[in-house]
């Protein structure tokens, strides 16, 4: 395993918190991948993480813990087991959790115990069907089995649920994206809300959505950012940063979160994905 960013991210400065050993700190593990055969500048899953780690790690009493997957991930367990939410953005993370019986094992305790969970775009994904009912359990979409659709369209996201506060501050803009569609849904779908729906096809698709947990937790996913150009919106930034905040139970303002950040962040360096 590889530590992209040392394990917690502590930044004396006002907007950040002032000591990392506080009791009411959370921390949330970002965890990207290298590269899974796409062409360059698509499925960029550790440039991703680390782009998404800049908003968050402004957040007040929260630790970034960016870390990428790659291999057998032997640390991993270890890493969830401290860890207050997580975000998978990987290949095939439907699979990928529960290639190994220690990491599913890892992922269903943070969720026992409250946790946060969020995946995105192929992170929610399995090409094996026998891997979605797990999966489901934990983070209540998946763009699963062989019958799964994907489309590369122009389309124009829409609010489906206006007053989520995942979706303050966050914009009906037109997108350039390879979406999921047609997801499966943990039963009964009537709890799970969605937060975003696009045009395929002719038919309205839930693309994201937030899942308020049996066992307390909270569920977010986001089928977008095939495409690594698109962390360029800033409403794609804000939808994913409140996303993962909303996971943690943290309060959203009316107007959003900040979500700015430097134009270099958005450059790939040389042998991402290819």
């Amino acid at each position: 395993m590889k530590l992209i960013i040392s394990l917690a991210v502590c930044l004396a400065v006002s907007s950040l918190i002032s000591d990392c050993g506080a009791a009411d700190v959370k921390r949330v593990l970002l965890i990207g991948q290298g590269p899974d055969g796409h062409p360059a500048a698509t499925h960029e899953y550790n440039a991703g993480v680390r782009l998404l780690g800049k908003p968050l790690s402004r957040i007040e009493n929260l630790q970034t813990i960016v870390v990428s997957a790659d291999g057998e991930w032997a640390d991993g367990p270890e890493l969830l087991d401290g860890a207050d939410a997580a975000v998978v953005f990987v290949s095939q993370g439907a699979k990928w959790i529960q290639d190994d019986a220690k990491r599913l094992a890892a992922f269903q305790a943070l969720a026992k115990r409250g946790g946060g969970l969020a995946c995105l775009h192929w992170g929610m994904g399995t090409r094996d069907a026998e891997n979605i009912p797990k999966w489901l359990e934990l983070f209540g979409g998946c763009h699963g089995g062989p019958d799964r659709r994907y489309k590369v369209v122009d389309t124009q996201l829409e609010l489906a649920s206006p007053r989520h506060p995942v979706l303050r501050g966050v914009q009906t803009i037109p997108v350039h994206e390879e979406f999921y569609f047609a997801l499966k849904f943990q039963q009964p779908a009537e709890q799970i809300a969605p937060l975003i729906r696009v045009q395929i096809e002719g038919q309205p698709h839930v693309v994201s959505w937030a899942w308020q947990r049996p066992d307390g937790g909270r569920s977010f996913g986001f089928t977008g950012l095939h495409f690594h150009e698109n962390w360029k919106h800033e409403s794609y930034r804000r939808l994913m940063t409140q996303g993962v905040l909303w996971t943690l139970g943290r309060e959203i303002p009316s107007g959003g979160i900040p979500v700015e950040v430097e134009p270099a962040a958005f450059e790939l360096p040389s042998g991402s994905s290819k």
